[in-house]
């Protein structure tokens, strides 16, 4: 069997935690950003975890699992 390839655009945006959970970055935060509050940028600058329901579908497409 060949090795599974990993799909780079979800490589660039998705990233493994040690327990193995998918963290994602926030989107919204590229450009237009004055009339967006300062609060609301703060905010984006975390990034947060991929829901369970879609965390198999992005493993998948590391390679991973």
């Amino acid at each position: 069997m060949p090795k599974v390839k990993t799909r780079r655009g979800a490589a660039k945006r998705f990233k493994l935690t040690s327990k193995g959970k998918v963290k994602k970055n926030r989107a919204t935060k590229a450009h237009l950003l004055t009339k967006m509050s300062p609060g609301k940028k703060r905010g984006l600058r975390h990034g947060n975890l991929v829901s369970p329901a879609d965390s198999n579908r992005v493993k998948k497409m590391l390679g991973v699992k």
